[in-house]
């Protein structure tokens, strides 16, 4: 039963920057697909960017500012946010599927083990 633990968010002005690690447990990263959702109030959780041994890919949201990246080594997973906006404002789950390659599916319903999230919050 691989088990995750989100960390790194917080308040940040519009512009700033945060890292977001996801620690995991029971399974190695390196043999998962990892990914990030977030969720808005009263909105439904949408991915954000996903990582596997063959590559990445990016919400159109977040290209050019977000980098998803791991440490197989540290079992750890890493969003680095740049450039944040006040609408980047939501809770940051941390997910993975498999043991095996990623689908690339940003549906929810593709990752069965998933964080408790962590707070990401943008003021303008």
């Amino acid at each position: 039963q691989v088990q995750l633990v989100e960390s790194g968010g917080g308040s940040v002005q519009a512009g700033g920057s945060l890292r977001l690690s996801c620690t995991a447990s029971g399974g190695t990263t390196s043999r998962y697909c990892m990914a990030w959702f977030h969720q808005a109030p009263g909105k439904e959780r949408e991915g954000v960017a996903m990582i596997d041994t063959d590559g990445y890919t990016y919400a159109d949201s977040v290209k050019g500012r977000f980098t998803i990246s791991k440490d197989n080594a540290k079992n750890t997973l890493y969003l680095q946010m740049n450039s944040l906006k006040p609408e980047d404002t939501a809770i940051y789950y941390c997910a993975a599927d498999g043991p095996g390659y990623c689908s690339w599916s940003f549906l929810p319903t593709a990752f069965n083990y998933w964080g408790q999230g962590t707070q990401v919050t943008v003021s303008s």
